[in-house]
């Protein structure tokens, strides 16, 4: 049994009892607080924040201290996988990752080690962990993620964000089977990798695959949700949740997945998505992150109504996708307290 202060977001996931719907925010950590700002500001970089596992913790625990949600999530990157690799990334200020180095070839995979040391390559990840559970105190549970394969997949052949991803589809319909290998090996790392975080502390684990979206439904069946299911098959040691943004199609075979918690976007109506899943899984989202811009009464009335067709069943507030930068942290209270201030009956 667990020792948290707060456990609401737990017991939710589990299907118990709990007064209230419990609230976290993807990308809590970081981005619209000033706090973190003070500590990014002093640093070379992003990547040394998310390398040194002491800060790493302190700017995780923010939110918890600052905002009140109901759970923490380590403050890492989805890129930290594919640099385990063997392909390092730099994280440009404004414009995001950049990968020097691509795969798009049979050569440029077997350049890749075939065997890494996880455990050695992201200590860092681990280790941060382990403070943050012990800053934390048992206060609230902690989140652990990693990227989707499919999602790895697109950055380590395209080499950045794109609004298309054509250099990665054209990989699934000109080599399909070079494909399949660059998948099954991310797809091995990253369940090694995420065993590495439930060992380290974490409590809940959560599978992003951002760019879900990109793909028609059969062709996310293959290339997508099959290497999801393999991770989730893979960990059972905690409730794991799988968001598949823009994935609106899939959520029938989303359904079906060993997962605990599936994450909804923001065009994912709450009472078809509910329709679809089912009663037996938790749902988590699924508020326009720019609703957050409006003024508080319309953030107040919005999230009200947002909580209203959750219909008192299984289901963890959170946006639609992570948290914008620019966004008022006085505007995400204001999403927080409503619901924390919504009874379940």
């Amino acid at each position: 049994m667990s020792t948290y202060q707060n456990e609401t977001i737990l017991k939710m996931i589990r299907g118990e009892k709990v007064d209230r719907f419990p609230v976290w925010l993807m990308r809590q950590a970081g981005r619209i607080l000033p706090e973190y700002r003070a500590i990014r500001n002093s640093l070379s970089g992003f990547k040394e924040l998310v390398e040194t596992p002491e800060l790493a913790a302190e700017v995780t625990i923010q939110p918890v201290d600052i905002l009140g949600v109901d759970a923490a999530i380590i403050f890492s990157d989805i890129l930290v996988v594919p640099e385990a690799m063997g392909l390092p990334y730099e994280m440009i200020e404004k414009k995001g990752p950049w990968f020097e180095n691509t795969v798009r070839s049979k050569a440029d995979v077997d350049k890749l080690p075939k065997e890494i040391d996880v455990a050695e390559r992201l200590g860092y990840v681990t280790e941060a962990i382990k403070v943050t559970k012990r800053e934390l105190n048992g206060r609230v549970p902690l989140i652990g993620f990693a990227g989707a394969p499919w999602t790895i997949f697109c950055y380590m052949t395209e080499g950045q964000g794109s609004k298309t991803f054509s250099q990665a589809k054209r990989i699934l319909y000109s080599n399909p089977e070079l494909a399949h290998e660059l998948l099954d090996r991310i797809t091995n790392v990253t369940i090694t990798y995420l065993k590495h975080q439930i060992a380290a502390g974490a409590d809940i684990v959560q599978v992003f695959d951002s760019w879900a979206g990109t793909l028609g439904p059969k062709t996310y069946s293959e290339f997508g949700t099959k290497y999801v299911r393999r991770i989730c098959e893979a960990i059972q040691e905690v409730p794991v949740t799988v968001f598949s943004k823009g994935a609106y199609y899939a959520r029938e075979e989303l359904a079906e997945l060993d997962c605990q918690t599936i994450g909804l976007d923001w065009n994912m109506d709450i009472a078809e998505s509910r329709q679809i899943i089912g009663m037996d899984k938790t749902l988590q989202g699924n508020l326009d992150p720019c609703l957050l811009y409006a003024d508080f009464n319309t953030i107040e009335r919005k999230t009200k109504n947002l909580l209203k067709s959750f219909g008192n069943r299984r289901h963890i507030a959170n946006l639609g996708h992570g948290v914008y930068p620019d966004t008022d942290p006085e505007k995400v209270k204001c999403f927080i307290e409503t619901v924390k201030a919504h009874s379940i009956n």
